[in-house]
């Protein structure tokens, strides 16, 4: 919970349901496709994260990636058919873009990690919080 880019990611999908609420006539597919979308970006980087194995979270970040520029896409030709304004847009389009850019930093870090072998696929936390309680 203290990464940013799923932070962000989250943001990403309340401001996308934000502004497809408050288009009328927007075609239900097209609106769920683009949340899924949305959702899926911060979905599949807790999701790789949790896997713990280090090809496995930089191959969930990738696919976090292809949401990211699937629903760029989307919001874009809603843009060009007039359903969101200008304003909409760039707010949506400035945090993708963060998003975007964190996600291939986060990347870059991940295959460094594997390339000097400092990834540890093995949870280091204490156990002692999570054992059960005698009553």
């Amino acid at each position: 919970m203290k990464l940013t880019v799923w932070n962000e990611a989250l943001d990403l999908f309340g401001l996308t349901h934000s502004i497809l609420t408050r288009i009328d006539g927007l075609d239900f597919k097209l609106r769920a496709q683009i949340l899924d979308a949305t959702q899926s970006v911060s979905a599949n980087i807790a999701e790789g994260y949790c896997r713990r194995s280090l090809n496995e979270y930089l191959q969930y970040l990738n696919v976090a990636l292809g949401s990211s520029g699937e629903a760029l896409t989307r919001m874009t030709g809603l843009r060009k058919a007039g359903y969101v304004t200008a304003e909409q847009f760039e707010e949506f389009d400035k945090l993708h873009y963060a998003i975007e850019n964190r996600l291939i930093a986060l990347v870059r870090s991940l295959q460094s990690k594997r390339r000097s072998g400092t990834w540890e696929d093995e949870f280091k936390e204490s156990t002692a919080a999570y054992a059960p309680q005698a009553h």
